[in-house]
């Protein structure tokens, strides 16, 4: 697929930067079926993409999104069978694996609604900003589910720790941006005005650095999570010494000798 050209969400793609959206503000940007699979198939493919070193996902209309359409998604599922429902749970949980494994820092930029499926995806972004109204909300038992949705019950604890993420997942009520921040959940929070300016200069500084480095922080990051210590360590000492077989690496010296900063091309 192009990864510029998308049906089911906006994406723009500049200066190696990917900013990505759903598209349904008057719905406050609900998944469908075909969303969920585009950006399934979307964060597959960027993995093989030197076009693109950062993505950022923008709310759209005041809103990040509210998550599976009752209509176009929770109507269907109630009358589809085990297996057509398994076929589904797995099909979002790709979407997930997907955005782990692209090799690309994702930077979630939140404003006002962030529930159910869209609290997953910041979630599963690398780094978090958010307005003062932003809603997080993990409300995945209220609609009589468990939270154990997409990866939930695996990641959000190590993101916020065990007890606040019970909290969410069996109360299933909002969390505050005040409490994301104070809690890890969010890096920052940015006025509403400031909020795609902010996490486009942060997609900047980023894809402006060592973007094959960067690919290895994020496969570490994910990986090491099912490893010893020694694993990662080891591991780690392994990821170090590919990137010192780079050019980067080699020109982060060449410019600290001769006091300059260092120009990176991901090579």
């Amino acid at each position: 697929m192009t990864l510029a050209e998308t049906k089911h969400f906006r994406c723009d793609i500049r200066d190696g930067i990917a900013r990505i959206a759903h598209d349904r503000p008057d719905r406050k940007n609900p998944f469908t079926f075909d969303s969920y699979a585009e950006l399934r198939d979307w964060f597959r493919a960027l993995a093989y993409s030197d076009d693109v070193y950062v993505v950022v996902i923008l709310p759209n209309g005041g809103n990040f999104s509210s998550g599976g359409d009752v209509h176009d998604i929770i109507g269907p599922l109630t009358r589809m069978t085990m297996k057509e429902l398994l076929a589904f749970t797995r099909m979002t949980g790709d979407l997930v694996k997907a955005m782990i494994h692209c090799g690309k820092p994702i930077i979630a930029a939140v404003d006002g609604v962030c529930a159910g499926a869209g609290a997953i995806m910041a979630m599963a972004s690398d780094l978090r900003l958010a307005t003062p109204d932003a809603k997080t909300a993990f409300l995945f038992n209220r609609v009589g589910l468990a939270g154990c949705d997409m990866g939930a019950c695996a990641m959000l604890p190590r993101i916020i720790g065990q007890g606040r993420a019970a909290e969410l997942l069996y109360t299933g009520r909002a969390m505050s941006a005040e409490e994301g921040v104070n809690w890890g959940f969010f890096n920052r929070v940015v006025e509403a005005e400031s909020l795609e300016t902010e996490a486009i200069t942060l997609a900047e500084r980023i894809a402006s650095g060592p973007t094959f480095a960067n690919s290895m922080t994020k496969t570490m990051l994910a990986q090491e999570w099912n490893m010893s210590l020694d694993q990662a360590i080891e591991a780690e000492a392994q990821a170090q010494a590919i990137c010192m077989q780079g050019k980067d690496f080699q020109r982060a010296y060449t410019a600290f000798v001769v006091k300059e900063k260092p120009v990176f091309e991901g090579d």
